[in-house]
């Protein structure tokens, strides 16, 4: 289901911009805004799983980290 996204506090350079090159592609400032986003986004790769876990555990490395096992222990002692 498409959604809308509203922009707000464009500069007005920005907005005449945006108009003229719609204007060039044939298309409405929003389509030639949809098209801006949808090549820009098709452009950056997702991350994958592995790397998104391995920048955790480089950002999480400094901490202290509790054993599940230790976790789990606690939480049937408060019950």
């Amino acid at each position: 289901m498409p959604k809308n996204l509203q922009v707000r506090n464009l500069d007005e350079s920005l907005v005449i911009r945006l108009k003229r090159r719609a204007a060039r592609h044939g298309r409405s400032a929003e389509a030639e805004h949809r098209e801006i986003l949808r090549q820009a986004l098709s452009a950056e790769a997702e991350p994958a799983f592995d790397e998104l876990a391995a920048r955790l555990r480089a950002m999480t490395r400094v901490r202290s980290q509790t054993p599940s096992e230790a976790l789990q222990r606690e939480g049937r002692e408060e019950r």
